[in-house]
């Protein structure tokens, strides 16, 4: 598997896909060919969701003015649902074409070619080997991170940083989020709406969805987030952790080991699977960053690694079929509850494990194949085109 700085990335929303991944093949681009000049086809899910995530504006801002961009959603036999398809041009010739495919996380691969290639720097590719090892080590799944990436734990307290900041933003910010649906920020409203009576159990699950609600909100306003695992599911894990410290006091340190665990789950599903809601659906985003943050809460509260196996596996089992149904193609409705609600069944998820474990069935393993094959045999409809499901049938109620 690559190293976890390729799951966490720092940068800016609202989609990974659909404005990371594009905005990354566009400085590879620029880099390639500094004194070219580009026409760019966006296909398959980048042409359906592109204008509502702001991809040809990502594109046009890295490559100038002059870039023509268009969208072809007819197109058939993409070699991935998110597909750009780009003609280098020279003194008025074509020097050059490129098939570049954004494949989930902010992550771009050039069809054919080594360029985008990243070394794999974990030798072990599965759960059950990951399990075996740690056993025979006696280790934990964060010791595990550390000792295959030394310099990983300076790394994540950078992404940690990051994601403290942004939901400390978002839990600031009010008013009418961009992009035409009238959808204002509740973040502020749900943090500040304690109510007299309240017991501990709605505290919490308030705060966590102010926490939640407060990311996913900046990252559709176009703020800096982390992929955990994508822009669209970047609240998930966020919430929980800084709920766990500002509630619970665990320290960043030990946050930091947890966000270790969480992405060694993340990197098991994008290399066995995939965490684009182009290519499998909302499971795969939102479903992979619940099943993060419940192996992560799993880690945080010193649960042996079956526990933790078992609370990622509930959280992504019960994501199954989740469909990515963008209304307008903006990561807003109903992306942006999507978030808070994962972060709380993460919790549940983890609760379920601290007693069931032992009787369970399935493996992670398992499941993460199961959410792949699901999300393959989805309809396009409901895989990030907004052609189906919620974008389908939403209508603004006065």
């Amino acid at each position: 598997m690559q190293s976890l700085k390729e799951l966490y990335r720092i940068g800016a929303g609202p989609s990974s896909s659909h404005s990371m991944g594009p905005e990354a093949a566009a400085i590879k681009l620029k880099n390639l060919y500094p004194e070219a000049k580009f026409k760019i086809t966006l296909c398959g899910s980048l042409a359906l969701t592109g204008k509502g995530h702001g991809t040809d504006s990502v594109l046009k801002k890295v490559l100038g003015e002059s870039a023509e961009i268009t969208f072809d959603s007819a197109r058939e036999n993409l070699p991935h649902p998110n597909t750009m398809l780009v003609s280098v041009l020279q003194d008025g010739r074509e020097i050059a074409t490129h098939a570049i495919l954004s494949v989930g996380g902010g992550r771009i691969v050039f069809q054919g070619e080594r360029i985008a290639e990243v070394a794999e720097v974990y030798p072990l590719n599965s759960f059950e080997e990951i399990k075996r090892h740690l056993k025979e080590e006696d280790m934990s799944l964060s010791d595990y991170v550390f000792s295959v990436e030394p310099d990983m734990n300076e790394y994540l307290t950078a992404v940690w940083e990051q994601m403290k900041a942004t939901l400390k933003e978002g839990l600031n910010a009010d008013g009418e989020l961009p992009g035409g649906l009238h959808v204002m920020r509740k973040a502020k409203y749900l943090w500040q709406s304690k109510h007299i009576g309240e017991t501990e159990e709605i505290a919490e699950n308030r705060m966590i969805c102010a926490f939640a609600f407060a990311v996913a909100e900046q990252n559709a306003a176009g703020g800096t987030v982390v992929t955990a695992p994508t822009c669209g599911s970047c609240g998930v894990l966020p919430a929980v952790m800084y709920y766990m410290k500002k509630q619970r006091k665990f320290t960043d340190e030990q946050i930091v080991r947890a966000l270790a665990a969480a992405g060694i789950v993340g990197n098991l599903i994008k290399t066995n699977a995939s965490i684009s809601g182009a290519e499998c659906g909302c499971q795969a985003e939102i479903g992979a960053a619940c099943s993060m943050t419940a192996a992560g809460l799993a880690e945080l509260y010193g649960m042996d690694i079956e526990q933790v196996e078992y609370a990622a596996e509930v959280a992504m089992e019960h994501h199954l079929g989740l469909t990515c149904d963008p209304v307008n193609g903006l990561v807003q409705i109903p992306c942006i509850e999507r978030n808070a609600v994962a972060a709380m069944r993460a919790i549940n998820a983890v609760n379920i494990a601290n007693f069931l474990t032992y009787t369970r069935k399935v493996s992670l393993n398992t499941i993460i194949t199961t959410m792949y094959e699901t999300g393959r045999d989805l309809s396009g409809r409901y895989r990030e085109t907004s052609e189906g499901g919620l974008a389908k049938l939403y209508k603004e109620e006065k």
